[in-house]
C-alpha cells in the first residue's frame, strides 16, 4: 500500500487526528487549509484519493471539487461537512463526489470507506475485462483503459460514473432499481442511500443524451428504477 492521498482540511485537530488514523492505515498524507492551495496541489500532480472538507478559506470545496473533475475526472472524492442536511449530500454528489461524510464522523468508518474505494479501483485495474470495448450509437466504452469516446475525442467520466454505465451498457434492456444498482455497482459494503444513484444517473446523462430533459439511452422506468437502451447514434 503506497497510495498518496490529498486531505483538505482547515481544522487543526480533525487533521491531526485524520492523518494519524491514515498514515497508521498505511497511506501517505499531504495536506492544504485552504482551497486555492488545494486547487494549486490538484494540478502540481495526480493523487490517488482526495478527502475534501466543504468549508474552506480561500475557495469552498464545492470550487475545489468542480477543479479537480475538470483535470482528473477519476480521482476518487470524499467529502466531508459539517453540513448534514440532504441537499448538502446530494449537491456533493452531482459535483462528483464519490462518498459524503457528514461530521462528527468515526475515524474508524472513514478509514473503512477510503480502503473500500481504494480497493474497488484496484480490483477493476486486475480484473480481466469482460470484453475490450462495449459501443453504443457514436460511443465507445474501452474497459480496459476505463476510458469513454465519443467520435474518438474523450468523455471525461468520474469512477462510479464509468461503473455505473459499464454496468448498465453490460445489461441492454433490463430494468434495475436504485437499491440494485447501489449494491451491484457501489457494493453491498457501501453505506449509502439511493439518492447517490439518481445523482449520478443525472450526471451520466448531460455526457451521453442529446437532450439530457428527454433521455432515451438511460430511461426512467417509473416506480422500478433505470433501463439503458442501445439507440442509434
Amino acid at each position: 500500500m503506497n497510495e498518496h492521498l490529498l486531505l483538505v482540511e482547515d481544522d487543526d485537530a480533525i487533521a491531526g487526528a485524520l492523518r494519524i488514523h491514515l498514515e497508521e492505515a498505511g497511506y501517505r498524507m499531504h495536506r492544504e487549509s485552504d482551497g486555492l492551495k488545494a486547487m494549486a496541489a490538484i494540478d502540481r500532480q495526480r493523487w490517488d484519493l482526495v478527502l475534501l472538507d466543504l468549508m474552506l478559506p480561500g475557495a469552498d470545496g464545492w470550487d475545489v471539487c468542480r477543479h479537480l473533475r475538470q483535470r482528473h475526472a477519476d480521482v476518487p472524492v470524499i467529502m466531508l461537512s459539517a453540513r448534514s442536511a440532504e441537499a448538502h449530500r446530494v449537491l456533493g454528489l452531482e459535483l462528483g463526489a464519490d462518498d459524503y461524510l457528514a461530521k462528527p464522523f468515526s475515524m474508524l468508518e472513514l478509514v473503512a470507506r477510503v480502503r473500500a474505494l481504494l480497493r474497488r479501483i484496484e480490483q477493476m485495474r486486475s480484473s480481466p475485462a469482460m470484453a475490450s470495448e462495449l459501443r453504443f450509437g457514436p460511443f465507445r466504452l474501452d474497459t480496459a483503459r476505463r476510458e469513454l469516446q465519443r467520435d474518438d475525442r474523450p468523455v471525461p467520466l468520474t469512477l462510479r460514473e464509468f461503473d455505473l454505465l459499464h454496468f448498465l451498457v453490460r445489461h441492454p434492456g433490463r430494468t434495475f432499481g436504485r437499491g440494485e444498482l447501489l449494491r451491484r455497482v457501489w457494493g453491498a459494503g457501501f453505506d449509502g442511500y439511493e439518492h447517490t444513484v439518481n445523482s449520478h444517473i443525472n450526471r451520466l446523462r448531460t455526457k451521453i443524451e442529446t437532450d439530457p430533459r428527454d433521455p432515451r439511452r438511460i430511461v426512467t422506468v417509473w416506480g422500478v428504477g433505470y433501463r439503458f437502451d442501445d439507440i442509434p447514434a
